[in-house]
């Protein structure tokens, strides 16, 4: 084995040298660069040995229920042992309050370790206290070392581990100052290597920047299994989201409200996003059905546009991109030759949701058209539909079913597209323009079939010659 040789580590980035430099080239931090040893190659293990993948017991990757359905809906059925999850949300927004809940919820099933280097143990005991999540089950131990919280964690050996919170914790060999890339990675590295090592679970628990994303280094989202955003949309409503998940679905939403007594489960939202009002419904808006996950959901599309003051397009949208409502706006002008290009056109989704179905696109460029226009959109109208560059209506997943939602929410005119997806040509056959017309559901759920963008503008506001 070489002999133990020096090396200069960064403690930002991690970043190393054969000498001391006073800038890192890398992140070019000042006076980051401390010495490391390192014992170059290591010799070959001969006590590592592979197994034949038949021989494996698949029940070892058999799933531990949190006890919250709608948790275990966004994670796929569950906590998978061995797994490593990421979990990131604004401050106060409530995932403390959910992850000890999961943790009261284990009951018999396992001990539950908190980790806590934000908050006292009295402060999460009166938390626990106030949400009905106190338990004998569940341990605490609050420090700021990653080997004081693994060695803990190896005496105490939980079923589930919450880490609160990742950007808080920090080792001497990563460097001095917790938070920093480097030292991310390697407590995120040094808690993944414990739960696949004793077939447990653990959950780090991130901040967030300003905009909305993980802090930190992406490599910390590509060492653990599953990546989960807590967004509120709207007052108490919080709405669960992956972004990645080695393990399920990455396009499951679970969604909950914020209480007194903490998180409530919303085992129906279908209908939470729509906006009950008296009257006429004013221009600018349009009813999406959207499939998000196993659900469908009808959210309310608001859109607004007033001349721009500089003569050139602006938009201001966060909930839906930005790019795909200039990509909209500019297709409708292209097929209907209204304008556009000087607008200030403002985009919203009642209740807060964010919505990247691409199926959102038809609804969205009848609710600019709406506004644009001043024409408000037939009552009870529902939509769903992508849409191309030329102007033409794409087929999206399971129109039926989104069709029978949207029935069951009062819409008597659901406008989809024509052409099917494969598997869904059965559903199509049963797609019949005068029964959706006439509110008649004799065969089954039905929509008025539209292939293009100018035909769905013409079936909504001259219904009457169209039928």
């Amino acid at each position: 084995m070489k002999k133990p040789s020096l090396i200069y580590r960064c403690s930002a980035c991690g970043h190393e040298e054969p000498k001391w430099l006073g800038r890192c080239p890398e992140c070019g931090q000042w006076n980051t660069m401390v010495e490391a040893k390192t014992t170059g190659r290591f010799e070959k293990d001969k006590t590592a040995f592979s197994v034949p993948l038949e021989s494996v017991d698949p029940a070892l990757g058999a799933r531990v229920s949190s006890g919250i359905s709608e948790l275990d809906r966004v994670l796929g059925g569950g906590f998978m042992r061995g797994s490593a999850i990421l979990i990131g949300g604004e401050p106060g927004i409530g995932k403390s309050t959910l992850l000890l809940q999961a943790c009261a919820k284990l009951g018999a099933k396992g001990k539950a370790l908190y980790i806590s280097g934000e908050e006292s143990a009295a402060q999460i005991r009166l938390r626990a206290e106030r949400i009905g999540a106190l338990s004998k089950q569940i341990e605490v131990f609050c420090s700021n070392d990653v080997h004081a919280c693994l060695s803990v964690m190896d005496s105490v050996h939980p079923l589930l581990t919450v880490v609160d919170s990742i950007q808080t914790v920090h080792s001497p060999e990563a460097g001095a100052v917790p938070g920093t890339p480097n030292q991310i990675k390697f407590c995120t590295q040094e808690f993944v290597e414990w739960a696949k090592s004793h077939d447990s679970i653990v959950v780090l628990v991130a901040h967030v920047t300003k905009d909305g994303m993980i802090a930190g280094p992406k490599a910390a989202e590509h060492l653990v299994d599953a990546v989960i955003s807590f967004e509120q949309a709207e007052n108490a409503l919080r709405v669960l989201r992956t972004s990645k998940n080695r393990f399920g679905s990455s396009d499951e939403l679970g969604f909950f409200l914020m209480g007194e007594g903490g998180l409530a489960e919303l085992a129906d939202p279908s209908g939470i996003f729509m906006v009950r009002r008296e009257g006429q419904l004013p221009a600018g808006i349009a009813v999406a059905i959207v499939h998000e996950g196993s659900r469908i959901l009808l959210a309310e599309v608001q859109a607004l546009t007033i001349p721009s003051k500089s003569g050139i397009m602006r938009v201001y949208s966060d909930r839906i991109d930005p790019l795909r409502v200039s990509r909209i706006a500019a297709v409708l002008e292209k097929q209907t030759r209204l304008d556009f290009s000087s607008q200030e056109i403002y985009v919203n989704v009642a209740g807060g949701l964010r919505l990247t179905e691409p199926a959102v696109d038809l609804p969205l460029a009848c609710a600019l058209y709406s506004a644009r226009s001043g024409q408000a959109l037939p009552e009870g109208s529902a939509i769903a539909g992508e849409l191309s560059l030329a102007g033409e209506i794409r087929p999206v997943r399971s129109m039926e079913r989104r069709a029978k939602a949207a029935r069951q929410l009062g819409f008597g005119r659901i406008i989809g597209p024509r052409a099917a997806l494969p598997g869904d040509e059965l559903s199509l056959s049963r797609a019949g323009k005068v029964g959706a017309a006439t509110g008649s559901s004799q065969s089954g759920p039905h929509w008025l079939s539209v292939s293009s963008l100018k035909e769905a503008l013409r079936i909504l506001w001259n219904q009457e010659s169209r039928t």
